[in-house]
């Protein structure tokens, strides 16, 4: 059931250390969505990889990428914003290691230079909305 969060209240988040805004869901939140979006493109940029990949690159860059927006809602779902901002600071830790598993199929040849180039620059933006959401917890 989306709504409420786990503790009966709505939670607390932001997007700018200026302006509070308050979710319902972390479904809500413009940067959960944003990680979901990209963890999609990830997704088809690894069906290309070679079957010899399915427990390496392709298995990591998908687990890495999911586990951005996972944390975002796990995150959400804490009540003190150490808590909140643990998870979040993981999400980015995620967005990273989603980045570098990127370059690294793009150095060996798997990934097309232009798509893997925009995906790497949407990785930025988003690691530039977590931390101005990390900055507002602290």
């Amino acid at each position: 059931m989306l709504g409420l969060a786990s503790d009966g209240f709505a939670a607390s988040t932001s997007t700018s250390t200026s302006t509070q805004m308050n979710y319902n869901s972390f479904t809500e939140m413009p940067v959960w969505k944003d990680s979901l979006e990209l963890s999609k493109k990830v997704f088809y940029l690894s069906q290309g990889l070679p079957r010899s990949e399915d427990y390496g690159l392709t298995s990591q860059i998908r687990r890495s990428a999911n586990s951005i927006s996972a944390n975002l809602a796990e995150g959400f779902g804490r009540k003190s914003r150490k808590d909140k901002s643990h998870f979040y600071i993981i999400s980015r830790g995620s967005a990273y290691e989603t980045q570098s598993h990127i370059l690294y199929g793009l150095g060996v040849e798997y990934f097309n230079e232009k798509e893997s180039k925009e995906i790497v620059a949407l990785y930025n933006d988003l690691i530039f909305s977590l931390n101005k959401l990390i900055k507002s917890l602290s």
